[in-house]
């Protein structure tokens, strides 16, 4: 049994041997890694270049303001197109061309203009009259002189129709809608083109379509922009209420550990058996119903996600997987549920140090700051370099002609040789471009922009497991707690990380931003891939993508208790990384059996508070309860508010109970260190606390008694 033991801890490390000098995180300690400390720094500032020179050629205004023919923004203030914000197409039917898809601009001129056409008129009938005349010229060309009506089309100057349209996305789209089962333009289920010729809607309709299908996601991020503006009151009062929620919870852990861990557990079958007793009120009241027997497959995709709602599957699924989720958590609480009485434990001496390290609760805001910098910075420059590009000016033609294609300019083009060739065809705005150096290397400015930002983010969060970890330790191996515990062992842990082991974060971070600059890149060659049908790409492209996203969570595991021994010895990565994955295998049944149920038990209050707050969201924006007198918003899609504040509250909870994750992890790393440093005796006494000896030492002679039977 020694031999099995001595062979056993020589294939995983050493085991610590007793120091009586060792009191915890060491102060005396040296810079750590220090050649990456430099490579980032570097990095940061090829980083801060490249940001000068995206913000010196990049225009954001090509992102939110639409482009006329020429080049020119609509609505933007100090232009002279600056009381025209909205684009308007001679013939929105030629937005159906292929050519769209090409040069990702419709082969018609397009003007800005003051507000869309509301009426339905045409070229040859507005000439004849001069109040109809004014009203058609604001949608020719500027600088417009009267000529006669053929000459006019001829040359493009005037569209042939006008038909009632309506903005959307600052561009104007035929108001079509059906009534009583025709497809009408306005009240019109007929149009006429500019020579008088009557045509029927349906015509228009199909270019139409096709061109507002190019902006379908448009129209969709547009609406739910609305519902944000006139919900987003509710949504930080969602997220207030979230926020008090988990620093409530945090707080009455610090006291009630074990009652809260049961009233959690508890609370959340209750949640789910809601939801479940709630989907089947709604599966049986939609029995009977017109249209409800209706199937999510023949349905399809909708925008307007509150159709499915109307649908008896729709609840079916909702039942059916809140059953298996509470089924799945009852059956694990059966089985763990002696291991949960040494998580609850574990969780109670966290609690412990949590209290006398109360501004920790408040650390995650910090981590939120300087998160909102990186993604401040990151977007911002990913707009820059995407709009660094200048004009590039085509010809277009409705006839024949060789020179369809060539670029242009539009100053000269009257007068050019092409023209001449080419009499029917215009010089047209196409899209944003370059041939310089510079735009053709713009594609590995926006890689380097996001590997930044990776590389930028996990040093962040790693600074802040770092400091955590390190604040967490000093209350471990403080002998007499906390008479021991060092002044402010917060902000000690956090100018020790920051002065001695920057170099030491950045490589951490630096591997993981790697990996996952390697999954963005397989994220984007799998959507060029799945257009081509190869079966065998398509099941390597997959096998990669498993592969690394496995690496990087194994990555990430392995980081957060590397991190914990350098606040903790002051060591290197590599050998912190080393001697916490050895120290893990040493101990890895109480990895897989302690560290893991506290995980779980941690993610069920993360689902009790996200419920709870998702529930009362539910309720409110659906109109079914009302908050003092103030109803809920009118909504495009209720579900936006309620998604936003779920997902929002998620990450608040998410960000108080990471403090109480690392705060187990350290515990549980040190109490590993303790186990094997110290033997209890009086000589050598543990560093655990006596009530944290008593179950966690009594639960591993169980264990040890139990594996000895099994042999």
């Amino acid at each position: 049994m020694g031999r099995e033991q001595k062979d056993y801890y020589g294939k995983h490390g050493t085991p610590q041997k007793y120091d009586p000098t060792f009191k915890g995180p060491i102060y005396n300690r040296g810079c750590t890694d220090v050649i990456c400390c430099v490579f980032l720094l570097l990095a940061i500032v090829g980083y801060v270049a490249v940001g000068v020179i995206a913000w010196t050629h990049g225009d954001p205004r090509k992102v939110i303001y639409p482009t006329d023919s020429r080049g020119e923004f609509c609505g933007q203030k100090g232009t002279k197109n600056a009381n025209k914000p909205f684009l308007f197409y001679f013939n929105i039917v030629k937005c159906a061309s292929p050519l769209v898809l090409l040069e990702f601009q419709c082969p018609t001129p397009q003007i800005c203009v003051e507000k869309c056409p509301d009426r339905y008129l045409t070229l040859l009938s507005a000439s004849q009259s001069t109040s109809d005349f004014d009203y058609y010229k604001q949608f020719c060309v500027p600088g417009f002189q009267t000529k006669n009506v053929l000459e006019i089309l001829r040359d493009g100057i005037c569209p042939a129709v006008l038909t009632p349209s309506k903005p959307l996305a600052r561009r104007c789209f035929p108001d079509i809608r059906a009534h009583k089962g025709i497809l009408m333009v306005g009240n019109e289920t007929t149009y006429e083109d500019g020579l008088g010729a009557r045509k029927n809607v349906s015509e228009l309709v199909e270019g139409a379509k096709k061109a507002n299908g190019l902006l379908e996601a448009r129209q969709l991020a547009m609406r739910i922009f609305e519902d944000y503006t006139v919900s987003w009151y509710w949504i930080i009062i969602g997220l207030v209420i979230a926020m008090l929620l988990s620093l409530m919870f945090i707080v009455l852990l610090r006291f009630l550990a074990g009652i809260m861990v049961w009233v959690m557990i508890v609370m959340v079958i209750l949640v789910l058996g809601y939801g479940i007793f709630h989907c089947y009120l709604e599966y049986s009241r939609l029995r009977g119903e017109a249209g409800s027997d209706i199937s999510l497959v023949d349905l399809g995709f909708q925008t307007d996600l509150r159709v499915y709602l109307h649908l008896r599957q729709t609840w079916l699924a909702f039942m059916i997987i809140l059953s298996v989720i509470e089924v799945i958590i009852i059956l694990l609480l059966i089985f763990l549920r002696k291991r949960i009485l040494i998580a609850i434990a574990l969780i109670r001496e966290a609690s412990k140090a949590v209290g006398y390290v109360m501004c920790s609760v408040l650390y995650p805001l910090v981590t939120f700051f300087l998160l909102c910098l990186c993604i401040a910075y990151w977007a911002s420059t990913a707009v820059f370099l995407s709009t660094s590009n200048v004009a590039i000016y085509k010809i277009f033609s409705d006839l024949p002609c060789p020179e369809i294609g060539k670029t242009c300019n539009p100053e000269t083009f009257p007068s050019s040789n092409e023209s001449r060739l080419c009499p029917a065809a215009h010089c047209q705005f196409a899209f944003y471009g370059g041939e310089s150096n510079y735009h053709r290397a713009l594609l590995g400015l926006q890689i380097f922009n996001a590997f930044m930002f990776f590389w930028l983010a996990n040093f962040v969060l790693a600074l802040g497991q770092v400091t955590l970890a390190g604040a967490f330790a000093s209350y471990y191996w403080a002998f007499d707690k906390p008479d021991d515990l060092p002044a402010f062992p917060l902000f000690s842990a956090f100018g020790r990380a920051l002065r001695y082991h920057t170099g030491s974060l950045a490589f951490g971070a630096l591997i993981l931003a790697i990996i996952q600059i390697i999954r963005v890149m397989l994220e984007y060659l799998d959507q060029r891939l799945k257009a081509s049908g190869n079966k065998f790409a398509k099941f390597l492209m997959t096998c990669l993508k498993c592969c690394f996203w496995c690496l990087e969570k194994f990555i990430k595991f392995l980081n957060r208790n590397a991190y914990i021994m350098i606040a903790v010895y002051g060591t290197n990565f590599c050998t912190s990384a080393r001697n916490a994955f050895f120290l893990l295998m040493r101990n890895i049944i109480r990895v897989a059996v302690l560290d893991k149920v506290t995980d779980f038990l941690f993610l069920l209050g993360k689902l009790l508070i996200v419920g709870s707050v998702g529930i009362l969201a539910f309720f409110f924006f659906t109109h079914r309860i009302k908050i003092v007198q103030d109803p809920a918003p009118s909504l495009n899609y209720y579900w936006v508010p309620i998604l936003t504040v779920i997902v929002g509250a998620y990450l608040i909870a998410h960000g108080f109970f990471s403090v109480y994750g690392m705060c187990v992890d350290t515990l549980f790393l040190c109490f590993c260190e303790d186990l094997e440093r110290n033997d209890g005796s009086r000589e050598r006494p543990y560093f655990m606390s006596p009530e944290l000896s008593d179950i966690l030492l009594k639960g591993n002679s169980k264990e040890g008694k139990e594996a000895e039977a099994e042999e």
